[in-house]
């Protein structure tokens, strides 16, 4: 029995196993526990091993790695139209291992142990503002109950969180009691953050490939450590145009019958990801006014025909495109020289 290709459908204690021969007929089908399955693949012969990109696959995708097996991860949205009748675990990894053969299917790079820890970084910091966002909405919902509308920048809900804790409110003592708590949560989540945005920056400057990027216009230490750790092999994108589309920065196309049909972006990939370099086209065009150099005239050509946002995502998607081409040369950025 020669196993050439397992599919492995991953899980917290039970994983399933389904291996085929060099004639795609199946040879293998097995069920593993966790602490199983390492002995197992070290047992065989090296095979492909193939995965959906789930939590914990990148760990599993190193240690099937050494012990000289060839790892690919799939999207699962990629193996749904491989199960066939009712979907289980059985028939997940018959999927997994049907879907890793063809000649054309996309790949999820495999993470490093250090993208995993700084990938982890922006996952806490990310929750941690959303947690303030949460606080600051109830806040300010509750205090619109009373009469008071605060503006939704949150250095206004800062200074009328401390007026109202000095007295300059009329309000009750309950509540004025509550707005001191929510102050003191406040303050303690600013903190949390501050640390947090200081952890990233120690990590950008402390990373040569961060630096590189991070000379464009428009990315900053958080993004260029956050694209970093979400690109693992920079050879699964064979250009900067499907770097941006699995960023998720292209049009939505929807064409038949010989007519193209383009809509927004499709949205794609890691919606954190795209919000940092969205997020950070805005921040260019704010200051592209009046410059003479090729970048701000090609944003005030846009900008003459086209929405701000438009103009954004467009500037998004040009950044991600020299992004790629950084990452993949190892070449170091030229910004754009005044005409």
């Amino acid at each position: 029995m020669e196993i050439v290709r397992i599919g492995l459908d991953l899980a917290k204690n039970v994983f399933e196993v389904h291996g085929v021969d060099a004639q795609d007929k199946a040879v293998l089908k097995k069920t593993l526990r966790r602490d199983a399955v390492t002995q197992f693949f070290a047992d065989i012969p090296p095979c492909i091993v193939g995965m959906e990109a789930c939590s914990g696959s990148h760990y599993w995708a190193k240690v099937f790695a050494d012990l000289g097996h060839e790892v690919r991860l799939i999207s699962p949205q990629f193996v749904t139209p491989y199960v066939k009748s009712n979907k289980n675990d059985r028939n997940d990894a018959e999927a997994i291992c049907e879907a890793i053969s063809r000649p054309s299917m996309r790949f999820v790079p495999v993470k490093s142990a250090e993208q995993l820890e700084i990938q982890a970084v922006h996952r806490i910091r990310q929750r941690l503002v959303s947690d303030r966002t949460r606080l600051v909405n109830q806040i300010r919902g509750l205090l619109a109950e009373h009469g008071l509308v605060v503006a939704r920048d949150i250095s206004r809900i800062r200074l009328a969180l401390s007026q109202i804790a000095d007295g300059d409110h009329m309000l009750g003592a309950m509540l004025i009691e509550l707005v001191c708590d929510v102050r003191e949560e406040l303050n303690e989540l600013d903190q949390r953050i501050a640390a947090y945005t200081k952890r990233i920056r120690d990590l950008f400057r402390s990373n040569k490939m961060c630096q590189r990027i991070g000379k464009i216009e428009g990315i900053g230490p958080i993004t260029a450590t956050a694209l970093v750790a979400a690109v693992g092999d920079r050879t699964c994108f064979k250009n900067g145009r499907q770097f941006a589309a699995w960023l998720g920065l292209v049009p939505k196309q929807r064409s038949s019958g010989g007519k193209s049909r383009l809509f927004g972006i499709s949205k794609r990939g890691d919606r954190y990801l795209r919000t940092l370099m969205i997020h950070g086209a805005r921040a260019v065009l704010r200051k592209a006014g009046g410059k003479t150099d090729a970048r701000s005239l090609w944003i005030e050509r846009m900008r003459d025909r086209r929405h701000p946002n438009v103009v954004a995502v467009a500037l998004a998607n040009k950044n991600a495109r020299i992004v790629w081409s950084v990452l993949s040369d190892g070449a170091e950025y030229q910004p754009a020289v005044p005409t």
